[in-house]
């Protein structure tokens, strides 16, 4: 990956990675990171339906994978804004999700503020879109982790990670949230 050799298989602090036997070059494995919107307007959730594998059919939060030069909370209002049309804004990390696995996800749910707009769905990722309540959920087929983050969001018992909006030392290009 560095010099052009071909990688192989080596123990590396005791654990067995890819690694170039001729540079210092260690595949240290695959990672994505997903984010997801918990967006409340009169007591009712934002959902969308997944118009695409995996999970077509099944309603849930909207959200999606960020790019690797965009901040995660920018990446979540733009995910809403695409798949919904609805513009809100962060106000919270309420919960993570850890996956291992061949690509490990990290997924990063976060309780936002409604600030406008009326759910239209964008037809290519989502074919459904609106606000939903508790009882009207019970008739969907929503996805059961979908369905935890909404208990989360509804009955969650703290504030969550807050955005740190004035940080004792400026780090421009950072997102920071603390309790």
């Amino acid at each position: 990956m560095s010099c052009g050799e071909a990688l192989i298989s080596r123990d590396i602090n005791g654990t067995v990675r890819r690694a170039c036997p001729s540079c210092s070059f260690v595949h240290w494995g695959s990672y994505s990171t997903g984010v997801g919107a918990l967006v409340i307007r009169e007591d009712k959730i934002l959902l969308v339906r997944r118009a695409q594998e995996p999970g077509r059919g099944r309603w849930t939060n909207p959200g999606g994978f960020i790019e690797q030069h965009e901040l995660i909370h920018e990446t979540i209002c733009r995910e809403v804004l695409e798949e919904t049309g609805i513009e809100a804004a962060v106000h919270s990390v309420v919960a993570v999700r850890d996956q291992p696995r061949d690509i490990h996800n990290l997924y990063i749910a976060f309780a936002m503020e409604y600030r406008g707009g009326e759910p239209v769905p964008d037809g290519i990722e989502v074919d459904g879109a609106g606000f939903f309540s508790l009882g009207e959920m019970e008739k969907m087929n929503v996805a059961p982790f979908t369905r935890w983050l909404v208990d989360v969001a509804l009955n969650g018992k703290g504030e969550g990670l807050l955005p740190d909006e004035k940080p004792v030392v400026p780090l421009e290009g950072y997102g920071l949230f603390r309790v």
